[in-house]
């Protein structure tokens, strides 16, 4: 399905493409292909007791009773289906009832998380379409961390999908360190691998300062500001005492916002909160005896255990489609104006307000 507006143009940004995104039913890898494997394999294996008289007539009975069981399941379905058409119940909302949804959406953060407007678009999707107190969201996240801001504005997005009343899994099979377990503390349930890393509630911020090699070469450097702190720790200012002293002050008051914010979206660890906020990570087996991790199970089992009850539809991005040499001059051009766009981005946020809007979290 392909779920866009129009050709994506914006009158007001010419240049701005709007992000699109598709739905893809998930069930069929959990359930047809473990189907297929298990035909394929009794194909292939050597049946040692298939000849076996006995054998031939369980392996019927147990068909015949699958077979009576579907059939009368089926029956139970159509009379309960038809109680609800009688009572004025729409059929979009019989459909929903007996069928409830998983919606399953990836994400994978970088230091300044530029996936935020597919993040907006998919937690819309599900806040919109989503069924409260029926459907469920499970978000994989893969993130070590990044930018104070965009993890706040990402993990506020999520929390969207709570205030809808739709319940929300995370899984995180690798890593959701820093801005990355910001994000997954607002989930209901936390489920995490084994040696997943996650934690890491702290802050951290790093500002190369080149005043004495421009004093050496003789060199000057201007910074003008307006109000005493306007700039505390700089490039090429002067590091004084006063201005390290109010740079921690703003990383303390930082790191104070993030522990309440876990301890919030987490009330197990409202009186440990001290314990676990050091800035340190944990593997996931770790994690769970300190209260950060709900659940050890891999974002698959978790999705596997559902695959019965719930259609799992995925929300991703459509990829624009290319082909030849134009789609590998294209993946090129874009993964090298990416990096060049990251590059930028940090250079102007260390210039406008350095250790405030570039503050990056710990990373691991």
């Amino acid at each position: 399905f392909d779920l866009g507006s129009g050709s994506g143009d914006s009158k007001a940004d010419p240049n701005h493409r709007e992000v699109k995104v598709r739905l893809r039913r998930l069930n069929d890898r959990y359930e047809k292909g473990c189907m297929k494997a298990e035909d394929t394999l009794g194909r292939v294996r050597l049946d040692v007791v298939g000849h076996i008289k006995e054998v031939k007539e369980a392996a019927s009975k147990e068909a015949k009773e699958k077979k009576e069981s579907g059939k009368k399941n089926r029956e139970e379905l159509e009379k309960r289906v038809k109680k609800d058409i009688e009572a004025g119940i729409p059929v979009k909302t019989i459909r929903q009832k007996y069928r409830p949804v998983t919606f399953y959406i990836e994400f994978h953060g970088d230091p300044f998380v530029s996936k935020l407007e597919l993040l907006r678009k998919q937690v819309s999707l599900v806040v919109n379409l989503g069924r409260p107190g029926h459907d469920q969201c499970v978000v994989a996240i893969t993130s070590p961390g990044g930018g104070v801001s965009q993890y706040g504005l990402a993990a506020s997005q999520l929390v969207r999908i709570r205030k809808a009343g739709i319940q929300l899994i995370v899984c995180v099979d690798s890593i959701a360190a820093s801005g990355g377990y910001m994000m997954a503390s607002v989930a209901d349930k936390i489920c995490a691998a084994p040696f997943a890393v996650v934690g890491s509630i702290g802050v951290v911020t790093h500002i190369p300062n080149v005043q004495r090699f421009l004093n050496e070469h003789k060199i000057d450097a201007y910074l003008m500001t307006a109000g005493n702190y306007k700039r505390t720790i700089d490039v090429i200012g002067e590091v004084t005492e006063e201005g390290k002293a109010k740079l921690t002050e703003q990383l303390d008051d930082i790191h104070i916002a993030f522990k309440d914010h876990v301890a919030l979206s987490r009330p197990k660890l409202r009186e440990k909160i001290e314990e676990v906020g050091t800035g340190e990570h944990w593997l996931a087996v770790q994690a769970k005896e300190k209260g950060l991790v709900d659940e050890i199970m891999t974002s698959d089992e978790y999705l596997e255990s559902i695959s019965e009850d719930y259609d799992i539809i995925e929300i991703l991005e459509k990829q624009q489609r290319r082909s030849g040499m134009m789609r590998v001059l294209g993946d090129n051009m874009n993964a090298a104006v990416s990096r060049i766009n990251a590059v930028i981005d940090n250079l102007r946020s260390t210039a406008e307000a350095p250790g405030m809007s570039p503050t990056p979290m710990a990373i691991v």
